[in-house]
């Protein structure tokens, strides 16, 4: 404890000196805490919109499917995966699908048909809660439709018009129908927001004449359960049905994540070296102003051991009083970004998209412990091992020369 009290008494020799190598260990410690949270934040958003909004942790279907997704590939026994989903404690929803031509007036697009059970889907994913304009489905079929943003666009549908759904029936006929928009969602990604026509799964089977086949179950454990344990809880009732989690689905957006500590490392080692010269410096120009002094000291007997501890103590005293300033200023700004995040909507004047997944303009941070220790720790260890060289260079003097420098 007395080396910390001299160590400290020391790094204000030279105060001037001293504040702006402690200015400089803190910018870079509060930089590097805001900037880990809007990044963190950035990945939180992207897969909580991943598997909150509609792929869920996993996702079960029928062998091949999701190769050419024919209608005919449907889950075998999808009552039994839900029922082993529900006993776990995991939000299940069933899905149908199917390919067709959706027109409004003199506009006419490709469509996606989604048969969902809307009461399922509300309970188990966030994309109902997604809407942009009028409302999702009711929980019984009434003939209506929500519409992908986009798909949308494309046909000049606003919340109640009529649209005509043409398709090729599981029969083999050519089934048509006329449906109401009742609900135009906000930006989900290219799947959901080009061709995305969400309608009720009666409404479905009596579009498609799909005899109820189910083509995909989504599963939301709502972040209780890694997606891994959520693809086992099922997989027995699954049978020979492919069940596969978000990260194997989304291949892209998996290793996104995965390099994310890799990405942290890479831009603190800037910032890190930045600091870690500024405190060499300092502790090179102290020691250089020392050296009659740490002759002296040698001369009474004092090893270099001795010396390069008391060296090594002040740089350390001076990167913890750094960091705690700059731990405090990168706190608050972190909290503040988490609160009111940074508007990116002037740029992308919408949802911003990777990867097919969408994540919200408005960027928001979130911190960690670990956000906030990480550059915390590591700048200790950085500060100390930038003094070890003047530390050297002290314990190595020679005595009498050092008593003599001028």
């Amino acid at each position: 404890m007395n080396t910390f009290r001299i160590g400290w008494r020391n790094i204000w020799r030279n105060g001037k000196r001293t504040w702006i190598t402690v200015v400089a260990i803190a910018l870079n410690t509060a930089i590097l805490i805001a900037s880990y949270g809007l990044m963190q934040g950035m990945m939180v958003d992207m897969v909580d919109n991943a598997t909150r909004m509609v792929v869920g942790d996993a996702q079960v279907h029928a062998p091949g499917y999701r190769l050419d997704q024919s209608m005919y590939k449907s889950i075998a026994e999808p009552q039994k995966i839900l029922d082993a989903a529900k006993q776990k404690g995991i939000a299940a929803a069933a899905r149908s699908y199917g390919f067709g031509l959706v027109s409004s007036g003199a506009k006419s697009a490709g469509g996606i048909f989604w048969g969902v059970d809307p009461s399922a889907e509300q309970k188990s994913f966030e994309l109902a809660k997604h809407i942009f304009k009028g409302e999702y489905l009711p929980p019984g079929p009434a003939k209506q439709v929500v519409l992908g943003k986009k798909l949308a666009k494309s046909l000049q549908a606003e919340v109640g018009s009529e649209i005509v759904a043409v398709v090729q029936a599981a029969d083999g006929s050519l089934g048509n129908e006329l449906f109401t928009v009742c609900g135009i969602l906000k930006v989900a990604g290219e799947k959901v927001d080009r061709g995305g026509a969400i309608i009720h799964r009666a409404d479905f089977k009596e579009l498609f004449v799909s005899g109820g086949r189910i083509h995909e179950i989504a599963l939301n454990a709502w972040g209780k359960l890694p997606p891994e344990e959520v693809a086992a809880a099922v997989s027995l009732a699954a049978g020979d049905d492919e069940v596969k989690t978000w990260q194997q689905m989304m291949p892209m957006l998996g290793e996104m994540v995965r390099l994310f500590d890799a990405a942290i490392f890479i831009f603190g080692m800037i910032f890190f070296l930045a600091a870690g010269l500024g405190v060499m410096n300092t502790m090179l120009m102290a020691t250089y102003e020392r050296i009659r002094e740490f002759g002296v000291l040698k001369a009474l007997g004092s090893t270099p051991w001795r010396i390069m501890k008391d060296v090594s103590a002040e740089a350390l005293v001076m990167a913890v009083f750094s960091t705690l300033i700059g731990a405090a200023v990168g706190v608050a700004a972190g909290l503040y970004f988490q609160e009111y995040g940074i508007n990116l909507e002037a740029m992308a004047k919408d949802t911003i998209t990777f990867s097919g997944v969408a994540f919200n303009p408005l960027w928001r941070a979130t911190l960690s412990v670990k956000i906030v220790m990480l550059p915390v720790v590591v700048m200790w260890i950085i500060c100390i091992l930038a003094a070890l060289y003047p530390a050297g260079k002290a314990a190595r003097l020679n005595p009498v020369r050092a008593m003599t420098h001028v």
